[in-house]
């Protein structure tokens, strides 16, 4: 029997008067996630091109595969370089198993694969986990179908974490993030923060020790790791020189989140989304203007007491989430703006407040998520003016 016979044959218990009825949502959920639905709209009316919502969020997911494999491949390394570097043999506790198999070796590709996935796998099951029950029950409660947006909230949610945060901290930013950052607004499509970002927000605040400061980023106990940003934020250019290559930066083998560091990987999967017409390079485009032009200003302007102030643009665009952010999170068409113009105000927006908190608020060195979740908020806001200024211009043309 196949899968479409199976689900076929099941599916009388989960409709309208079968013996699962309010369980429904999970039935579609399994049913839509394995087969495309036969009930998208087909006639010329609403289409406006070949995908569905369905295809959409799969070709975000497909496109973080680069990261993905950034994450496993960066959080090993950096764990193995450091064991390495302090005389550590061998790990402790469930993951000392399997990497027996492989060893600690920096240098050998096998063992940092591995040992990334030894931390990557335990955050992204809990997200799916925990996540997937809050989208469910919303979904029953509703008696509406559970909606593939989730998949995507969940792989980008792990990716911005760091490799040892605790799983019960997990669970909590993502059901803050899934509950109040989007079902309380009515779910998918409804939402106006990005509900991965949401939740690492709650993290951030909630459990400031777990995710920030210089011993969250390096899964190996004891170790201290700075990240870029906090070396520039102490020392300036010199102090990033001096620990990494800007190459280096680029390519990803520097410590951060898990699926953060690579803007080689992030440019892969920006090139793939373009090319699928999944993102705008309109917001991708405003917030590098936005970047470039706030850090060309404060260099020009300069500081005698803040080193960020001498960070050139080039810096800015390897280090932390920028790159992260701008392909994958500014870019999430719910909580964006929508209009042509909108969205390039609105990137560049995300662009420029970047450059400011990390520059000038050394409270926040990284900047990213509260750049975007502050834009998310005005993106109604700039569409309602660029609309207007339309309408205004359409009756001076035509008056």
């Amino acid at each position: 029997m196949s899968a479409r016979d199976l689900l076929d044959s099941i599916e009388p218990y989960f409709t309208k008067g079968g013996k699962f009825e309010k369980y429904y949502g999970l039935y579609e959920m399994v049913d839509t996630f394995i087969y495309t639905p036969a009930d998208v709209t087909r006639g010329k009316t609403h289409v406006r091109d070949g995908n569905d919502l369905k295809r959409t969020m799969t070709f975000v997911v497909i496109a973080t595969a680069f990261c993905v494999l950034m994450a496993w491949y960066n959080t090993g390394y950096q764990a193995n370089t450091a064991m390495k570097g302090m005389g550590i043999e061998a790990i402790n506790g469930w993951r000392s198993y399997p990497m027996a198999l492989f060893g600690y070796n920096p240098y050998n590709p096998f063992s940092c694969i591995v040992h990334g996935m030894l931390y990557f796998f335990p955050i992204y099951i809990t997200t799916l986990a925990v996540g997937g029950v809050w989208e469910v029950l919303f979904a029953t409660v509703r008696k509406h179908e559970v909606n593939e947006g989730f998949l995507v909230s969940s792989m980008l949610y792990t990716l911005i974490l760091p490799a040892e945060m605790p799983l019960w901290q997990v669970a909590l930013g993502i059901s803050f993030g899934i509950v109040l950052g989007k079902e309380v607004f009515g779910g998918t499509g409804k939402n106006f923060l990005n509900p991965a970002l949401t939740g690492r927000a709650f993290l951030f605040f909630a459990y400031p020790a777990s995710i920030s400061g210089d011993s969250a980023w390096v899964a190996v106990d004891g170790y201290s790791g700075a990240t870029a940003l906090s070396l520039a934020s102490v020392n300036g250019l010199e102090g990033i020189q001096n620990s990494f290559s800007w190459i280096q930066a680029f390519i990803g083998f520097v410590p951060g989140s898990m699926g953060e560091t690579s803007t080689l990987a992030c440019l892969l999967g920006a090139a793939f989304l373009l090319y699928t017409r999944v993102a705008s390079y309109r917001i991708m485009g405003g917030v590098l203007l936005g970047m470039i032009g706030g850090a060309t200003l404060l260099n020009i302007i300069g500081s005698t007491t803040n080193p960020m102030f001498a960070i050139p643009w080039y810096w800015h665009l390897v280090v932390g989430g920028f790159a992260f952010g701008t392909v994958f999170m500014a870019t999430d068409p719910v909580s964006a703006a929508v209009t042509d113009l909108g969205r390039w105000i609105y990137g560049g927006m995300i662009g420029l407040m970047i450059i400011i908190i990390r520059v000038i608020n050394p409270a926040f060195p990284e900047g990213v998520m509260l750049a975007i979740l502050f834009s998310n908020m005005f993106a109604p806001l700039i569409d309602y003016f660029v609309v207007q200024a339309n309408i205004r211009r359409r009756i001076k043309r035509h008056a």
